[in-house]
């Protein structure tokens, strides 16, 4: 059952169409949780994950691993893993460039950091799943509203990766954001190149996407 605590409303930024300064400021505010937080957040993000309808009939699903505060997936993965959930990690294709791949992730799999520093599975070791293969993404929002509108930190290797669901929705896997719920703003400025997400999960609630008011 979906938590129905009513978040705080975002008061830090009387400028939401500063995309650069919204981003800097809820970087910020995850950054500034402390551990403690951050666990209970990820308990509670697996919680809200394990009964979310879209992932219900899931088996190939990618997820993150955590960095600048960013929500903590790994717990659910943990537990989904009994469920016969098989999970993928974001790969930077060298090739493509700002294109992402998909590698199998077990918690076996031998990482190493890419150029930004975050930890993935080597390029050229093991098979790698397609964007349209997978069922499920689950992937990290630097802020995010209700009508399906994300931030995310502003390298659009999502968005490139999964341009193709503009034109062939139905091979299109769930998208799905993760964030601390402190990251919701009311309303996001839109570029065009932005995919909308279907829904986003945070530590206190599921968010169904909204359609955006014509007014």
């Amino acid at each position: 059952m979906t938590n129905v605590i009513t978040p705080q409303p975002f008061q830090d930024h009387p400028d939401s169409r500063s995309r650069s300064r919204l981003r800097k400021i809820l970087r910020q505010k995850r950054r500034s949780l402390s551990a403690e937080e951050q666990q209970i957040a990820a308990d509670q993000l697996a919680l809200n994950l394990l009964r979310h309808p879209d992932l219900y009939r899931a088996r190939h699903v990618a997820i993150y691993l955590p960095n600048d505060g960013e929500i903590d997936p790994r717990i659910y993965a943990h537990i989904a893993r009994r469920r016969g959930i098989r999970f993928y990690l974001p790969v930077l294709h060298p090739v493509l460039r700002g294109r992402l791949v998909f590698s199998r992730y077990t918690e076996n799999t031998t990482l190493t950091a890419n150029r930004f520093g975050i930890p993935e599975p080597p390029f050229h070791e093991g098979l790698k799943r397609p964007p349209w293969a997978l069922d499920a993404v689950l992937f990290p929002l630097v802020g995010f509203d209700e009508f399906g509108g994300r931030l995310g930190m502003g390298g659009g290797f999502y968005d490139r990766t999964f341009a193709f669901t503009r034109i062939r929705p139905r091979l299109a896997p769930k998208l799905i954001g993760l964030a601390h719920d402190c990251q919701k703003v009311p309303e996001l400025p839109l570029e065009p190149w932005d995919i909308p997400l279907h829904s986003v999960v945070t530590d206190r609630k599921r968010y169904r996407v909204k359609a955006r008011s014509s007014l």
